[in-house]
């Protein structure tokens, strides 16, 4: 009874197929592919994978992406399914104004976070931070209670961003270090710090409001280049999205 799992982004397609739908589930395979070549999918990355029985999946960069991907399934025979943010799912409860227009990749993934934490053995409030185009910071709290979250630039929005508002700053990507000294570091440790500088200002938030220390998971395509730079305790979690998915897949007896 294999399953698919979809994560859709704002650059890239990232998919996985496991051997069942339920947490902890063999992964059987995996792959990414940018959004501009999703229609080869079917031909290349997809042409030799067994058919999967069930598939769920969420997807951030708008029905006319998704259509894309729905037709290139059409060579198995599986119902396409994906995660639209409600009141409640899987242990974590949405405090968001108005639910359904939460990113479904910020929903699965704070459900990822969650069942992590709780499976882990603490009953802790936990910040979930995803890395990617945009950067979105999680505030959950011990009962599972979505508090509310910000979302800002990822590092080449804010490079593009100074580029095209400043004179003179068309310079290659450098490094993060302590105290720059020339003008592409300091802008990739600008950047890099203005992101650590949020995740550790929501950590000391919810903190204050729960009384109790935060575990904090970071996943997305540049969580690795953040985690050297981070000034609080993070755990980065590879795939915190599928985790998501496989859980609700699981609550919702995808079997």
């Amino acid at each position: 009874m294999t399953f698919l799992a979809i994560d859709v982004g704002n650059t890239r397609l990232k998919w996985a197929l496991y051997d069942s739908a339920r947490p902890h589930a063999a992964l059987l395979a995996s792959g990414a592919k940018f959004l501009e070549h999703i229609e080869t999918l079917a031909e290349d990355d997809w042409a030799d994978l067994p058919a999967p029985n069930t598939m769920l999946g969420c997807v951030v960069a708008g029905d006319a992406v998704m259509r894309r991907v729905q037709q290139q399934m059409d060579i198995w025979d599986v119902s396409p399914r994906w995660v639209v943010p409600n009141d409640y799912e899987a242990g974590v409860s949405n405090g968001y104004d108005h639910p359904a227009r939460l990113g479904a990749d910020r929903w699965v993934a704070m459900i990822g976070a969650y069942q992590r934490m709780k499976a882990s053995g603490q009953v802790r409030p936990c910040v979930v931070v995803m890395v990617g185009t945009a950067v979105t910071i999680e505030a959950i709290d011990a009962q599972g209670q979505f508090l509310g979250g910000v979302i800002l630039p990822g590092h080449g929005i804010m490079l593009r961003a100074l580029e095209s508002g400043t004179a003179g700053l068309h310079v290659p990507t450098g490094d993060v270090v302590p105290f720059p000294t020339n003008t592409s570091d300091a802008l990739t440790s600008g950047g890099t710090f203005a992101i650590a500088g949020a995740v550790a200002h929501v950590m000391g938030l919810l903190q204050a409001r729960c009384g109790q220390q935060p575990v904090c998971y970071m996943t997305g395509g540049a969580g690795w280049k953040m985690e050297p730079s981070m000034s609080v305790p993070v755990e980065l979690v590879d795939g915190l999205i599928f985790d998501g998915l496989l859980e609700i897949a699981h609550r919702r007896d995808m079997l």
